[in-house]
C-alpha cells in the first residue's frame, strides 16, 4: 500500500513554513486546540472572502492572527468597522473555548488581527480550489469548470503544473466517481518543488464533492531561500523568550 503525505507538511523547513509559530511545553495541547477551532471558526465565517492561509503566532500575553486573503476589503469593511468587529468575535469565541475546556485564564492577552491582500489569487491553491467549489455549487457543468480552470491558472505567471481533481456525485448522477485535469509538472517527490495543495469541498443538493487542487510553481533552491535555518532561528527565539517568563 501507499503511504500518501501531505504535499506541504512534508516540505516543511525546506520550501514551507510552519502555520502556527509559537512554543510552549507546559500548553502545548492548549494552545494547539484554540489554533484548530479558530482556524475552523474563521474558514467557516471567511469561506466566501477567499482565504488562502491563516497564520498564528504567540507570544507572552500577544496573539497575532495573520489572515491573508483576495478580498481584503470585504473584511475589513467601510473604516475598518469589520476587522473590529470580526477581532471581537475572535476575542469572545477564544474566551469561550478555554471555559469550555477548563483553560487557566491569561491575564491582560492583547489579540492583533492583521488582513493581508493575496496578489494572482489564482495561483494560490486555497483560493482557485473555493473558486471552483463556488461555481460547481452554482451548478455550473464539472467539465465546463475544469477545464477553464486548468487554462486560467496554467496561464498564470510563474506557475509550472497543474492538477485538479473532483470527486463524488458530479451533475447529480447516481454513482459517485473521480475526475480529473493536468497540464504541465507536478513533481510531488521532489523536496525542493514549491507545490501548492490544498483541499475544498462543494456542498450541493445532491451531497458533497471534494476538491484538490496541486500547482506547481517551480523548485526552490538553499541559495535563493533557505527556510530550515530561519525557522530554527524564529523557534530558538520563542522558546528563549517563554522559558524567560
Amino acid at each position: 500500500m501507499t503511504h500518501r503525505v501531505h504535499p506541504y507538511i512534508f516540505r516543511i523547513g525546506h520550501t514551507t513554513n510552519w502555520k502556527s509559530r509559537w512554543f510552549r511545553a507546559h500548553k502545548f495541547s492548549e494552545y494547539l486546540r484554540e489554533d484548530a477551532i479558530l482556524r475552523e471558526l474563521l474558514e467557516k465565517k471567511l469561506r466566501k472572502n477567499h482565504i488562502e492561509a491563516i497564520e498564528i503566532e504567540r507570544a507572552p500575553n500577544v496573539v497575532r492572527i495573520f489572515v491573508r486573503t483576495a478580498r481584503p476589503g470585504m473584511i475589513i469593511g467601510r473604516g475598518g468597522e469589520g476587522s473590529e468587529k470580526l477581532k471581537n468575535e475572535i476575542t469572545a469565541y477564544l474566551a469561550k473555548i478555554r471555559k469550555r475546556f477548563n483553560s487557566p485564564v491569561v491575564q491582560k492577552e492583547d489579540l492583533k488581527l492583521t488582513i493581508e491582500e493575496v496578489r494572482a489569487p489564482e495561483t494560490h491553491a486555497l483560493i482557485a480550489g473555493q473558486m471552483i467549489a463556488d461555481e460547481i455549487e452554482k451548478r455550473i457543468p464539472f467539465r465546463r469548470v475544469l477545464k477553464q480552470a486548468v487554462e486560467r491558472i496554467f496561464g498564470s505567471k510563474g506557475v509550472e503544473g497543474v492538477k485538479i481533481m473532483i470527486k463524488g456525485r458530479l451533475d447529480g448522477n447516481e454513482i459517485a466517481r473521480t475526475e480529473w485535469l493536468k497540464r504541465g509538472r507536478i513533481p510531488l517527490q521532489t523536496i525542493r518543488a514549491n507545490i501548492d495543495f490544498a483541499h475544498r469541498t462543494a456542498y450541493t443538493t445532491y451531497g458533497t464533492i471534494g476538491i484538490k487542487v496541486w500547482i506547481y510553481k517551480g523548485d526552490i533552491f538553499d541559495k535563493n531561500l533557505d527556510l530550515r535555518t530561519k525557522n530554527l532561528d524564529k523557534h530558538l527565539e520563542l522558546r528563549t523568550k517563554n522559558l524567560e517568563n
